[in-house]
């Protein structure tokens, strides 16, 4: 079993420094590198971005009216869904559609998104999130979308922006999502993958049978510590004959439950 380990300084420009990175392999200790900023290269941690879509509620950015103008990036709550579709519609539109399919899939009435900007009296332009559904043209409200549904929304765009960070961290995606919509979920995220590291944490069941059991790291805690365990499918061939990944996990043949 290996680990990885990373040990950060504070730097006098208020960023960090990494002092020590290293792979522990058995009684072997190698180390990676020593000291470098956390600017530097791919290893940069603001081109980590962590996404937190839970609040859908009638405050919520994401219902909300925002600047059209605020488009660089998908913030972490989403509250800028509209203005950044509308980029992806005006600068990307084959991701764009890409993004409209993928939300027709997991909501069969939903047709299209009706971003209309309009001027205020000082001359700011707003965006707000409106949809249609098929076999009509009246633009329907955020409010008249289920919590699942704009956090499907929001995790699609997420896990399809054409420049997206080098990892992206999200909390539980599964919350809310119809079980279909989970199965879109687990293609989107192996998708995303192979363009950047994509980190999950969850306890979804069916989430966790879209992906292989290398896929899976275990998190546990022992002695007031954090442990980190990977599980090879040869250790657990047999089991996998006659159980699914989540069956494992649920039986606690992989760890990741209380212990009685």
């Amino acid at each position: 079993m290996q680990t990885y380990a990373i040990t950060l300084e504070p730097a006098v420009d208020g960023g960090f420094v990494f002092v020590r990175e290293t792979v522990v392999r058995g009684q072997e200790c190698v180390s990676l590198l020593v000291s470098y900023r956390e600017a530097d290269g791919n290893r940069s941690l603001p081109s980590w971005k962590v996404f937190h879509f839970h609040d859908t509620s009638e405050t919520a950015g994401i219902r909300r009216a925002g600047a059209l103008h605020d488009q660089e990036y998908l913030r972490p709550d989403g509250a800028n869904q509209a203005a950044f579709l509308f980029w992806l519609h005006t600068h990307h539109p084959d991701i764009y559609a890409m993004i409209r399919k993928t939300v027709a899939l997991a909501m069969p009435f939903f047709d299209d998104f009706v971003l209309r900007p309009r001027s205020l009296a000082l001359g700011e332009e707003q965006i707000q999130l409106l949809w249609r559904q098929k076999g009509s043209d009246y633009p329907l409200w955020p409010s008249q979308l289920s919590d699942g549904s704009l956090r499907f929304i929001a995790l699609t765009t997420a896990l399809l922006q054409p420049a997206p960070p080098a990892t992206i961290l999200i909390d539980e995606p599964e919350l809310g999502l119809h079980p279909y919509a989970i199965t879109l979920l687990g293609s989107l995220l192996r998708g995303a993958s192979e363009r950047m590291q994509v980190i999950v944490s969850t306890q979804s069941l069916p989430l966790i049978n879209e992906f292989a059991i290398e896929d899976l790291l275990i998190v546990e805690r022992e002695e007031g510590n954090t442990v980190f365990r990977r599980h090879t499918e040869e250790r657990v061939a047999s089991w996998l004959e006659e159980y699914s990944v989540g069956d494992l996990w649920m039986k606690n043949l992989l760890g990741g439950r209380p212990q009685s």
